[in-house]
C-alpha cells in the first residue's frame, strides 16, 4: 500500500470522526504531539494539547452540532487535502455555516501540520 493510499484511508478515517462531531476524538487519534495548526490568518498553535484544549474551548459555545461534510478529497505524498462544509448553532444565537479546505501533513501516521482555509458563507 502507498503512502498516499495509508493517508488517504486515515483521512477517511478522521472524516468519518468529524461528519459525527467527534472532533476532539479525531484530534486525539490522530494529530501528533507537536501537530502545528494554521487557520485562516491566525497564528500557529503548536503541540497536541494545546491545539485541543483550544478545540475544547470552541466547542464549548456551540449548542447544536448540524453537519460536518466533506465534499471532495485527494493524496499526494505526505499529504491529504479535502474540502468540506461545517454547519452549528453557536450558544449566543449564531448560526454558522462554514466552507472551508483543509491540507494535512502526515508522518508516521499521525497529523503533523494542518493549515486551514475558510469562507463564511
Amino acid at each position: 500500500m502507498t503512502t498516499e493510499t495509508q493517508n488517504l484511508a486515515k483521512l477517511n478515517n478522521l472524516l468519518a470522526l468529524l461528519a459525527e462531531g467527534k472532533f476532539i476524538d479525531g484530534m486525539e487519534a490522530y494529530f501528533a504531539d507537536d501537530v502545528e495548526i494554521r487557520e485562516a490568518g491566525q497564528p500557529a498553535k503548536r503541540g497536541r494539547d494545546l491545539c485541543i484544549a483550544v478545540e475544547k474551548a470552541l466547542l464549548a459555545g456551540v449548542s447544536e452540532f448540524i453537519q460536518y461534510t466533506a465534499h471532495s478529497k485527494g493524496a499526494g505524498g505526505d499529504t491529504t487535502f479535502y474540502e468540506a462544509t461545517m454547519e452549528f448553532k453557536t450558544r449566543d444565537g449564531r448560526h454558522v455555516v462554514q466552507d472551508q479546505a483543509v491540507v494535512t501533513t502526515w508522518k508516521d501516521g499521525k497529523i503533523v501540520n494542518e493549515r486551514y482555509y475558510h469562507q463564511n458563507a
